[in-house]
């Protein structure tokens, strides 16, 4: 198995910056990949940002250029960078590790809470 536990999240004014941290633990040669979602109130989760075991990654739309995603694997860490932060990024952060082979499996962390002021 894999856990996450997410830590870093606060209160911000809009344009400051905030720095997400992961720590993995577990089974870690299992994980293909590393990936931060968020979830606003009243809405479905969706995915931020992913770094593939590979090294590649993928943010999404509303992101790209803002935040950064990134692995510090002598820590067994994945952080995500956030800068020029908007309201609109106000959400519930988690991260989210997929690990196995034949079969991915999903281990979620409890999430922090990013609010971002106006």
């Amino acid at each position: 198995q894999v856990h996450v536990v997410e830590s870093g999240g606060g209160l911000v004014q809009a344009g400051g910056s905030l720095r997400l941290s992961c720590a993995v633990s577990g089974s870690i040669f299992r994980i293909v990949a590393m990936g931060w979602y968020r979830q606003a109130p009243g809405k479905q989760r969706e995915l931020v940002a992913v770094i593939s075991s590979g090294g590649s990654t993928n943010y999404a739309d509303s992101v790209k250029g803002r935040f950064t995603i990134s692995r510090d694997n002598a820590k067994n860490t994945v952080l995500l960078q956030m800068n020029s932060l908007k309201p609109e990024d106000t959400a519930v952060y988690y991260c989210n590790a997929e690990y196995g082979s034949v079969v991915i499996l999903h281990s979620w962390g409890q999430g922090t809470q990013v609010t971002v002021s106006s």
